[in-house]
């Protein structure tokens, strides 16, 4: 095995494989599992089927779950130099066109529900689920996934993530020792676990036969960054017609058009200027507005569906290779950097030998409701934006409802994902949480503390007795003992690598009743 610190080879010793894990899929989701596999250890090896970074207008921001998640590994100076870079398209976003210096802090933006947007001034940031979130709050807003995807590149090179760019996977035959993996090229290369994070048509997936029900498609979208005049004539943001729904903004030539037509014919077919103009003038209304050139532009559908299962046998997916859905909501990528932070280390504890495979359960456990759920708020979307008369009224009452103040709050803790949590065993209130970023006495955040994938013991009451508990667990389990003003009645946190409270304690309970359990659940020795 490695040690997260050499080439990302594994040295074959246990079952004559090349690499410990092959990730297939080389966008932010798997390089973000590949860096959390080699910070557990694991040896590496990313194929990605495009030779560059691809620049398709795609996700434009990450959300309050997925910068964490980013923070938690301290990738936070990275994100808000990417959030400065693209400042002006949020400024352009929130109406605030005027010339001057770029504010130091992320602009109070809620967001919209199904094109229905939400006023920031409406939106209570005193509400409980946003405490303790730390500096990561807002940071990852207006980002692009082409931006998000360099600095994951940047930071797998460094951990010594193997990359192949250009390369595919053609097929793989897995048995119960490993899995061998086909390239182009007639290339093989032997590893214990294959993971598919190569999309929505994941290849991976497909071979693997895991099944993907779900529900049909209804419309066609475009999003595009293009070349066009008569442009003014457009409404500026978020716009609902009789036809259907259209976008102009956050930047210049930027446009999506949702159309209730049913799916493309083809989906991989280019897309013409013609045919986005088409679109455009239809769902708009407006004749006068000609597209001369398409810098960027992409085909989407609202097809929802999710495998059943992540896991089968030495073969596992994250991210679109997982689930697919309509891009309302920007979820999709946060959704894929929350598989990658869950699985990443409990991949590599199961093959560096520090936990049976059966920890790997958990991953499909606590993933795939949070990923039934975003399915569901973007099928709720499209119900709101159908062009019938049904959907219109129930699109007034939900208009009322998202500027009010508890709506908008309502609407951003759910696009945020501050509600995400996982059902695990223990009464604490904090216990399947994501960890509150709390602010200790020597000036340091517990977030500072988990930046090298390490599940962390966080003694609040300088408790030997809880100290000693964790000392089976040196190799797999930090410990730090610290004071929190802010929080006098916690004791103690066990905090897994992925940032979950796996145990917490108050006062009146400092014998640790319940770490024993959370210990061994989920760090024994396989």
């Amino acid at each position: 095995m490695t040690d997260g610190k050499n080439d990302g080879k594994n040295d074959g010793a246990d079952y004559g494989a090349d690499y410990d894990v092959v990730v297939a899929g080389g966008g932010p989701v798997g390089l973000f599992l590949a860096c959390e596999l080699r910070l557990g250890g694991a040896g590496v090896l990313v194929v990605e089927r495009l030779a560059e970074v691809d620049e398709t207008i795609k996700a434009g921001g990450i959300n309050t779950a997925g910068a964490v998640a980013l923070y938690r590994r301290g990738m936070l100076p990275e994100l808000a130099a990417a959030w400065e870079k693209n400042l002006w398209r949020l400024r352009a976003f929130i109406g605030e066109r005027s010339a001057g210096t770029p504010r130091a802090t992320p602009p109070k933006f809620a967001g919209h529900f199904a094109g229905i947007m939400m006023r920031g001034d409406l939106f209570d940031d005193s509400d409980p689920a946003f405490a303790d979130i730390g500096p990561a709050d807002g940071v990852g807003l207006g980002v692009p996934q082409a931006e998000l995807e360099r600095i994951l590149a940047a930071r797998a090179e460094r951990l010594g993530v193997e990359v192949r760019r250009g390369v595919e996977l053609t097929g793989f035959d897995a048995d119960d020792e490993g899995v061998s993996v086909h390239l182009g090229g007639d290339d093989t290369v032997r590893t214990g676990w294959l993971v598919g994070c190569d999309g929505g048509r994941s290849t991976v997936r497909k071979l693997a036969g895991f099944d993907f029900p779900g529900t049909d498609p209804e419309i066609t979208g475009y999003q595009a960054v293009v070349e066009m005049t008569g442009g003014e004539r457009l409404g500026v943001g978020w716009n609902t017609t009789d036809v259907g729904t259209y976008v102009n903004g956050p930047f210049p030539g930027r446009i999506l058009t949702v159309e209730f037509d049913g799916p493309p014919a083809d989906r991989s077919a280019p897309i013409t200027a013609e045919e986005l103009q088409a679109s455009l003038r239809r769902v708009s209304g407006v004749d006068e507005v000609t597209i001369h050139e398409v810098h960027s532009s992409t085909r989407f559908t609202d097809n929802a569906r999710q495998a059943a299962g992540y896991r089968k046998g030495r073969v596992l997916l994250a991210g679109d290779a997982a689930h697919v859905h309509s891009p309302f909501g920007g979820q999709g990528l946060n959704l894929g950097l929350g598989d990658a932070m869950n699985l990443g280390w409990k991949l590599a504890a199961v093959v560096s030998g520090r936990a049976p495979d059966s920890l790997l359960d958990s991953y499909t456990a606590e993933r795939h409701p949070v990923g039934a759920w975003v399915l569901d708020w973007t099928r709720a979307q499209i119900a709101v934006m159908r062009p019938d008369r049904h959907a219109r009224a129930l699109r007034r009452v939900v208009t009322d409802l998202a500027l009010t103040t508890s709506g908008t709050t309502y609407l951003v803790k759910q696009i945020s994902g501050v509600w995400q949590h996982y059902d695990l065993p223990g009464e604490h209130a904090l216990t399947g949480q994501s960890t509150p970023d709390l602010e200790l006495s020597d000036g340091t955040r517990l977030g500072d503390h988990l930046h090298g994938g390490r599940a962390l013991l966080l003694d609040l009451a300088d408790d030997p007795k809880l100290r000693a508990r964790a000392e089976g667990y040196a190799d797999r389990v930090d410990v730090l003992t610290a004071v929190c003003p802010g929080r006098p009645e916690l004791t103690a946190l066990l905090v897994r690598p992925d940032g979950f409270v796996a145990w917490a304690a108050d006062k009146g309970d400092e014998d640790g009743n319940g770490l024993g359990d959370a210990l061994s659940r989920w760090f024994v020795a396989a």
